[in-house]
């Protein structure tokens, strides 16, 4: 199956990966992907318990993804996963 590719500004081949999904077993809340993605990708969401109310991100816009996996990489928790787009 062939991805779609790009160049880096070094002319290497590079294949981005697009958010797939956060794992909210995993995630904590803690926003800080949602800080540091710069399209408007990932929203955070409030999950009511019982007696408690959970925070955690959810993927609103995944279509605005340019596959840079910032939040990928400040997550902590190894929360998110990624996939390429195929052509």
């Amino acid at each position: 199956m062939a991805y779609i590719q790009g160049l880096t500004r070094g002319k290497k081949e590079w294949t981005p990966k697009f958010v797939r999904s956060v794992d909210d077993e995993r995630c904590i809340g803690c926003g800080r992907c949602v800080k540091i993605c710069a399209h408007g990708v990932l929203e955070p969401k409030e999950v009511d318990e019982e007696e408690s109310a959970k925070m955690f991100v959810t993927v609103a816009n995944p279509d605005d993804c340019i596959g840079c996996e910032a939040c990928g990489r400040t997550c902590k928790k190894e929360a998110f996963s990624f996939e390429p787009v195929a052509a």
